[in-house]
């Protein structure tokens, strides 16, 4: 079992700087529109000849109600007739890439993101998971891992009954924080009740997984009032835990400009909210996975970091990383062998281009040996919080030591303030270094740049 983390606020100050989450490396900041369709057909190729299995992500952009913090890419509308031109353009895109595959390839993983995907009606639903069951090779044994995020003003036990029937059995709920001025601060108002309503329904109609997204850091949030959200959702035993650092950047995000920043917590406050979070959650018996995540010891995630499976892509933490990631959909992120590619994050684009039969894909990037090897290692780090240097050696046959040189006085300085051990066959970030594992990887980050650091959070 993992050492649990251990807080040092001095620590934490010096080292909590803004950074990548690392769903990737090289990071989406480093996407260019070079990469276009043809990288992605002959990405597919290669995927279709190696018969590589799938993991799909389905975007679904639209929003009844807009959440002040968000910054997702979403579409804010009451008229629930502008998801069906959206679904006839997606449903294209389905048909073009799945020519492209292999029909045995399976998918051993999906999940539909938003945006809220069950802002789609019922009907609407059962004929977007029809057409993906025709083109792509579906698991019907409940063996996949389906998922799907779920706000629970938006659903109720009839939708999470279809949602079971689809084959869906895991479910990711947005809750945030229970206290009424805080939902009211951020326009997300979100009864206890109705969160407990759609966790009973998963347990009923046995979905194998609950995920729970919480956010530190609102408005009129104080370490008193989030410490009694996160008792009322400990209650609730959800598999896993999300507990995301809000970061307000209404320079970019347009709906964070209705956020008043006077009723923000003090970044004192934040850590001393974080801090008890982490105390709460590991004397309930969960696991700290990394980054913001916990799980229960009998948790996938859990068990993988255990047995040095665990992985990381766009799509967080996962025991599916050896899969080709297709995303579809507006903004849609691709994970296919060595490219990475984006579609359109204008809806307008990327309906008018399928509308003409093309794909729309807008930018991307194709990994070299250099991104590779530093992704290789990064991953590592951010999963199993430990590094051998001898496997990344025999992957890409070079000296470690020799072709990080220039890296290791910083890497020796993160080891005097006692964030990693550094011995000579390996690197162990130890428990003191756990929450700061961001900094450690951004040492191995050959593109980050102090200019480009604002475009990301804060790394605790």
């Amino acid at each position: 079992m993992l050492d649990a983390i251990r807080w040092d606020t001095d620590l934490i100050r010096r080292y909590d700087l803004a950074g990548p989450r690392y769903t990737s490396y090289p990071t989406a900041v480093q996407f260019n529109s070079q990469v276009g369709t043809f990288d992605l057909f002959h990405a597919l190729r290669d995927s279709r000849k190696a018969l590589r299995p799938l993991s799909l992500y389905v975007h679904v952009p639209f929003c009844a109600n807009i959440c002040y913090y968000c910054a997702c890419n979403k579409v804010i509308t009451k008229d629930r007739g502008r998801a069906q031109p959206y679904l006839q353009r997606l449903e294209q895109e389905i048909r073009l890439i799945a020519c492209h595959l292999d029909p045995t390839q399976k998918v051993e993983q999906l999940h539909f993101g938003g945006g809220t995907p069950t802002f789609l009606s019922h009907d609407e639903l059962r004929q977007l998971m029809a057409h993906l069951r025709k083109h792509f090779n579906l698991l019907d044994d409940d063996s996949g891992d389906y998922g799907i995020e779920i706000d629970p003003r938006e659903a109720d036990w009839s939708t999470m009954g279809l949602l079971r029937e689809l084959g869906f059995n895991r479910v990711s709920i947005g809750l945030q924080d229970l206290d009424p001025a805080v939902q009211r601060a951020v326009n997300r108002l979100q009864s206890l009740e109705e969160t407990r309503a759609v966790i009973d329904a998963a347990r009923t109609l046995q979905f194998r997984s609950i995920n729970i997204d919480l956010i530190y850091g609102l408005p009129r949030q104080t370490p008193e009032n989030f410490a009694r959200t996160v008792e009322e959702v400990i209650r609730l035993q959800p598999d896993r835990l999300s507990v995301f650092n809000y970061a307000h950047l209404p320079e970019r995000f347009m709906p964070q400009r209705r956020i008043n920043s006077d009723e923000l917590p003090t970044p004192a406050q934040k850590l001393e909210m974080l801090q008890r979070t982490i105390e709460q959650l590991i004397a309930a018996g969960y696991r700290y996975i990394g980054m913001d995540h916990f799980a229960l010891p009998d948790d996938e995630l859990a068990i993988a970091q255990e047995e040095s499976t665990l992985q990381r892509n766009f799509q967080g933490y996962t025991t599916h990383g050896h899969c080709d990631l297709i995303g579809l959909g507006v903004s849609a992120i691709s994970q296919i062998g060595d490219l990475y590619c984006q579609n359109s994050s204008d809806l307008n684009h990327y309906q008018n281009a399928l509308a003409s039969m093309q794909l729309a894909t807008s930018r991307g990037l194709l990994c070299n040996a250099d991104d590779r090897l530093r992704r290789a290692v990064i991953q590592q780090l951010i999963c199993h919080f430990s590094l051998e240097y001898a496997d990344i050696e025999q992957a890409f046959n070079i000296d470690f030591q020799g072709y990080f040189g220039e890296l290791w006085p910083q890497l020796r300085d993160m080891a005097k303030d006692g964030l990693i051990e550094l011995d000579r066959d390996r690197i162990t970030i130890l428990p003191t270094g756990r929450l700061l594992v961001r900094s450690v990887c951004m040492v191995f980050d050959a593109y980050l740049e102090q200019h480009s650091r604002q475009r990301f959070s804060r790394v605790v």
